[in-house]
């Protein structure tokens, strides 16, 4: 008889047909501490809507379309069949099923709604677990609507299309549509994030605000989009300019797309060069003020930067968790094994900080008072620099917990690997972060209080985040010659944020072990090496899927 040699045992299952949202104990939490004070029909719907959702973004169909969205990455046509200039972006129809889901969940809509950027926030948690290529532009059309707003006229004509919940996908005038996608096109090659070196000129045609733009972009955020803010120089100077792809009489605007860059990651959107070539153009503010203008935009991208890491950082801790569960070695499961549950519950730490700051900070955008908008301005940046920088090891921790099994493609990890440092380059890397957030220090003493009243809220509570407080005074004490230890400050801040939220909302073991981790002195430099005293199962069970 022959030998049993392909019998197929001790492996994890595949992690399909599971809600994202209600297994997700710390974003329900969140929520609905964050809606406590609403009417209980809007928390309803809110929970009905992200249930959907979050059965969606757990279901085979939906890793299916990741799948096949990442593996046949878009592709450039410059002209069509008779040598016309087109330059379109041909997609796999998966990507077009993994956007329209995010347009019709209202994922870019969040303006306006009550409770509207919390809900949105919480989607974008949800639905960028399933893909995160597409985030790209949802967060860029969600964004664009407070910097339209700078222009009523403007804005009374597409904000509507902005926060549509249809998708539609064809290039037509934007008035024959029902729902439309925004991009950005700040960066040029020699200047990067040091836009006041851009040098797109832009001639003006008339006193209406209308320009030909003529340069090139660098770096030009989901080319297929309908529309996109840019920056170029006008007489005033750097002025913020709206360019739609297609003109009101049906004619393509002269928008040549150049290459689309080869990334590491993110290979389900479409990044590119683009030049302009007396390129028609919609002024957006006055001129000379484009920075100014298109902030509130860079201010919300940034948010959903580290949104899009939580959320990764999650999906990464869930398939650690998962094949922890199933997977036995040495006589037990490994989420028995004593390092092994070091390992979780310290990646389970790093997850619901993440988690419980941008929860926090989306609610702060629909509170809208002079209050939270002075705290935003230290507590995005900070966020941004943190959250994304912690993404990546994360992510390949959560991948070597699966061992060789995490290092094959079918897992998914290495993808979620690939796409991790994005985050932390978009919309400004970690300098850019630090620097800004220097310069609400010096600048805006309002923010500095909002943000010590913030955390103060949680003094008196855990005498390490007492000290950890105590010592970030000393540090912004003295802003002379700051730079150099610039990323140390924000770091410090962004922590002492982390854990004056935990103190005053999670349970006490999760306080009390990142406390002594991230604020303490008893950790080590790896994942794993959390303090052999904390109740590590306690914070473990909290990352398990619920229910």
């Amino acid at each position: 008889m022959a030998a049993t040699t392909h019998t197929v045992g001790n492996q994890a299952p595949p992690l399909v047909a599971y809600d994202v949202f209600g297994g997700d104990r710390v974003l329900t939490e969140a929520l609905e501490r964050h809606l406590s004070d609403a009417p209980p029909e809007l928390l309803g719907e809110v929970r009905d809507d992200l249930t959907v959702l979050g059965r969606a973004a757990g279901s085979a169909q939906a890793q299916e379309w990741a799948r096949q969205a990442n593996e046949n990455p878009p592709r450039l046509v410059t002209h069509d069949r008779y040598g016309n200039r087109i330059d379109e972006v041909d997609f796999h129809p998966a990507w077009h099923r993994l956007l329209g889901k995010a347009v019709g969940a209202g994922l870019t809509d969040a303006w306006g709604r009550p409770a509207g950027h919390l809900r949105r926030a919480a989607g974008f948690f949800v639905w960028s677990q399933a893909e995160a290529g597409h985030g790209c532009p949802v967060s860029m059309t969600h964004a664009a609507v407070p910097a339209l707003r700078v222009d009523p006229e403007l804005a009374s004509v597409w904000e509507p299309l902005l926060t549509s919940h249809l998708y539609e996908r064809e290039l037509r005038p934007p008035a024959t549509k029902a729902g439309v996608l925004f991009g950005m096109g700040m960066t040029e090659k020699q200047g990067g994030s040091d836009v006041r070196a851009n040098t797109t000129t832009a001639t003006a045609l008339d006193a209406a605000g209308e320009y030909l733009l003529t340069g090139h972009k660098w770096f030009c955020s989901a080319p297929m989009c309908d529309g996109f803010l840019v920056l170029a120089q006008a007489p005033g100077g750097l002025t913020c300019f709206l360019v739609p792809r297609v003109l009101p009489d049906g004619s393509r605007n002269a928008f040549a797309l150049q290459r689309l860059k080869d990334k590491l990651g993110n290979r389900s959107n479409a990044s590119s060069e683009v030049e302009f070539d007396r390129t028609w153009a919609r002024r957006v503010g006055e001129e000379g003020r484009g920075v100014k203008t298109i902030i509130e935009m860079v201010a919300a991208t940034r948010l959903d930067c580290a949104i899009g890491s939580a959320a990764q950082m999650r999906q990464a801790l869930t398939q650690a968790v998962h094949h922890a569960e199933h997977r036995s070695a040495f006589g037990a499961r490994l989420i028995e094994q004593p390092l092994m549950r070091n390992v979780l519950a310290d990646l389970a730490l790093e997850s619901e900080a993440a988690t419980v700051l941008t929860m926090r900070l989306a609610a702060a955008y629909d509170a809208d008072t002079d209050q939270e908008r002075a705290f935003l301005r230290i507590a995005v940046p900070a966020a941004k620099y943190w959250v994304t920088k912690r993404c990546t090891p994360m992510v390949a921790e959560a991948l070597e917990c699966l061992g060789g099994n995490g290092y094959v493609e079918e897992s998914g990890l290495p993808r979620l690997l690939r796409e991790s440092p994005l985050n932390s380059i978009w919309e400004g890397s970690g300098n850019v972060q630090a620097l800004d957030v220097l310069r609400a220090l010096q600048r805006e003493p309002l923010a500095l209080n909002a943000f010590l009243q913030e955390v103060g809220l949680a003094r008196g509570a855990d005498h390490r985040l007492d000290s950890a407080i105590k010592d970030l005074l000393t540090d912004l004490a003295d802003l002379e010659g700051i730079q150099a230890r610039a990323r140390r400050v924000v770091e410090r801040i962004a922590l002492v944020l982390q854990g004056s939220l935990l103190v005053r909302w999670a349970p006490p073991e999760v306080a009390d072990a990142f406390c002594a981790s991230r604020l303490g002195h008893d950790w080590g430099s790896a994942f794993g090496t959390l303090p052999h005293s904390l109740d590590l199962g306690a914070v473990v069970e909290r990352a398990r899927i619920a229910g």
